[in-house]
């Protein structure tokens, strides 16, 4: 269950918002408190980049209760252009063709509706940039 409240006062839902430790300068996603590299405790809120590329996939082939609805899906670890990397959601792409190193950007769209009252969830997707097929070639060809 997600309450509508929690998810609108929730940064990183909606404005693609991280934080960046004001002492190493690294820049983390999902928002935290303390950075888990210099442990520094000041933190500014930092806007993530859009794109970046596909490190690692799996294709869930039995959703859980919850995404029955979507079939068959695939899900990735994604590396943004800074560096911070993120799980999430596949789409508009043939299981076939995912690569690691393929160019992704990042999209808002809908993650699931919860029960009969049809309370949608958003949240962030990867989609392919059309870059990736240049990138998995350069990378299989070393």
């Amino acid at each position: 269950m997600f309450p509508a409240k929690i998810w609108r006062e929730c940064p990183q839902r909606y404005r693609w918002q991280g934080c960046q430790c004001s002492k190493c300068k690294r820049v983390l996603f999902p928002p935290r408190q303390i950075c888990p590299g210099c442990g520094g405790r000041k933190m500014k809120p930092a806007t993530l980049p859009r794109q970046g590329r596909l490190l690692y996939y799996t294709i869930i082939h039995n959703p859980p209760p919850a995404f029955n609805d979507q079939g068959t899906y695939a899900v990735g670890i994604v590396e943004l252009d800074n560096g911070v990397q993120i799980t999430c959601q596949i789409v508009d792409v043939e299981f076939a063709n995912l690569a690691p190193g393929m160019r992704i950007v990042m999209e808002f769209r809908m993650i699931q509706k919860d029960g009969d009252a049809g309370i949608i969830a958003y949240g962030y997707k990867a989609v392919p940039s059309g870059e990736h097929n240049f990138i998995a070639e350069v990378e299989s060809a070393k």
